[in-house]
């Protein structure tokens, strides 16, 4: 044993009850491997890093874009299209969301010219999907008498339809709700108006519920 372990070793002794004689019938052989003498080494441990992944197709955060229910030569085109147009996934149907306020002028059913490039990329988009179920619903605030709001409604859904129909190849099914189905508070907590929610309601919505391969 050398010399540096000897005061360690004589402590340990003492402290087990041994007596320096006792302790001298000892005999202390250091093995091959034995931790004592050795030098202590601590590694830091890695940790696993936090990855995160697109969601896949059938995941709650799936994508608007499922490539499988359209045509190969239309993926590029339709991806382009949904963005544009803010397209949303509700249910496996894809819905897109027109603001009345910018389809027509105030209390009118016919469609402004402007309003022209979003329903031309409408159009085109539906050409994605020539064997999906496609509806038009109009929708209103809750301003006014609730059967005006439902024949205005309508009024305009049939104008949206009768715009995308000849492009879509097909008669487009198209419905009126007027107030009764909101996307946002009409009134504010406190009970006053609320514009911003209201101007959500104004909308006139198409549904396409896809099928694979279009």
């Amino acid at each position: 044993m050398t010399g540096r372990h000897a005061p360690a070793l004589a402590a340990a002794l003492l402290a087990a009850g041994l007596t320096p004689c006792a302790a001298s019938a000892l005999t202390v052989r250091l093995m091959s491997g034995s931790a004592i003498g050795m030098k202590s080494t601590f590694e830091k441990a890695e940790t696993p890093r936090s990855t995160f992944e697109k969601a896949g197709p059938d995941s709650e955060l799936q994508s608007v874009f499922v490539s499988s229910e359209v045509a190969p030569e239309r993926v590029e085109t339709t991806r382009s299209l949904l963005s544009e147009l803010n397209a949303r996934r509700s249910e496996g149907v894809i819905v897109i969301d027109l603001p009345a306020d910018v389809l027509f002028d105030f209390d009118k059913a016919t469609i402004r010219p402007d309003a022209e490039p979003a329903l031309a990329r409408a159009a085109e988009l539906l050409k994605s999907y020539p064997r999906a179920q496609v509806s038009i619903g109009g929708h209103t605030d809750a301003k006014g008498d609730d059967a005006y709001n439902e024949g205005l409604s309508l009024r305009r859904a049939r104008a949206v339809a009768d715009r995308l129909q000849g492009p879509a190849g097909r008669s487009l099914k198209a419905e009126g709700f007027g107030e009764r189905r909101p996307v946002a508070p009409n009134v504010k907590p406190d009970g006053a108006d609320d514009p911003a929610g209201r101007q959500k309601n104004r909308r006139v919505e198409i549904r396409i519920a896809p099928q694979a391969g279009g």
